[in-house]
């Protein structure tokens, strides 16, 4: 009797809701990086209800205005709105970057698969990889760029072709480590198709790395974005992104910093955040790792 209603009190335990409290204590990084994420989220959508005027508007007489009540962050040379700037900006880094996550994770986990699970596609197509690989990301988008017109959606590809070699090759590691598992074997002994077993037994198991790794590649197509208008290869000089805003004011650093500082501020913020979900989630998805850290 003693043991049945430990059992049942274990089982009772194990049935209990998890709190938020709980929640917040043993994952604060994911909490803290998702409140973060989620008020840049709300600001970029409601800018036009944050006290912010047309980002493109010109005023040529109240150029170069330090912060004030009327102008928080100031203006630029142009007497364009800082403040409106930096706000529609966070629009443009963080469609970049979800976008770049989402794509490159697609399109490197169906390569990661086909090449882990198939040697011959695997030799051809992980050299293509690892040649990819050999040019830093910044220099591939620029490269690919150069070749198209500067737009958002060209940002998004060529950030995207040179984030896919890194995803493809997670993956291949995590399928080339299950599909000699005991369980894949006894799927392949049963006449299972191996589309099938890719599909039920080894794409689950691909997802909580390729989760963790989406986060750290939305955060370097940030950044990667930032870099590119800031060099002037990225988004069109007339739409506000951080990167130009910054690129606008480096000229006029020492008589109006603020216009780098804030976006500057913003976008090491948006890092910060997507950074500290990913690290959130890592310790999440596999205890063990956290542990011995």
């Amino acid at each position: 009797m003693a043991v049945t209603a430990l059992d049942d009190a274990t089982d009772i335990g194990a049935s209990r809701p998890v709190t938020i409290r709980e929640i917040v204590r043993r994952h604060p990084t994911v909490v803290i990086g998702s409140g973060l994420l989620l008020a840049l989220v709300l600001m970029a959508i409601f800018a036009p209800y944050l006290g912010t005027v047309d980002p493109q508007a010109l005023s040529p007489i109240r150029r170069l205005r330090g912060p004030s009540e009327q102008y928080w962050f100031g203006t630029d040379m142009l007497g364009r709105d800082v403040y409106s700037r930096v706000v529609y900006g966070a629009r443009i880094s963080l469609v970049v970057g979800l976008s770049v996550a989402l794509l490159s994770s697609a399109i490197g986990l169906a390569i990661g698969l086909v090449s882990g699970f198939n040697r011959p596609v695997d030799a051809v197509v992980m050299r293509i990889m690892d040649g990819m690989m050999s040019i830093p990301a910044v220099l591939l988008a620029i490269a690919l760029m150069a070749l198209t017109k500067a737009s958002i959606e060209n940002v998004i590809f060529a950030i995207t072709i040179a984030e896919v070699p890194r995803v493809s090759r997670l993956v291949r590691g995590v399928v080339l480590s299950l599909r000699e598992q005991p369980f894949v074997e006894a799927a392949r002994a049963t006449g299972t198709r191996s589309w099938r077993i890719v599909v039920r037994h080894i794409l689950p198991n691909t997802l909580a790395p390729l989760i963790v790794q989406g986060t750290y590649i939305c955060a370097a197509a940030i950044i990667t974005e930032a870099i590119l208008s800031f060099l002037g290869a990225g988004t069109p000089p007339n739409i506000p992104s951080w990167g130009n805003i910054m690129a606008e004011g480096r000229s006029l650093f020492q008589v109006a910093a603020y216009i780098i500082l804030f976006p500057g501020m913003f976008l090491s913020i948006t890092v910060l955040a997507v950074n500290l979900v990913g690290d959130g989630l890592r310790d999440a998805l596999d205890p063990r790792l956290a542990r011995r850290m």
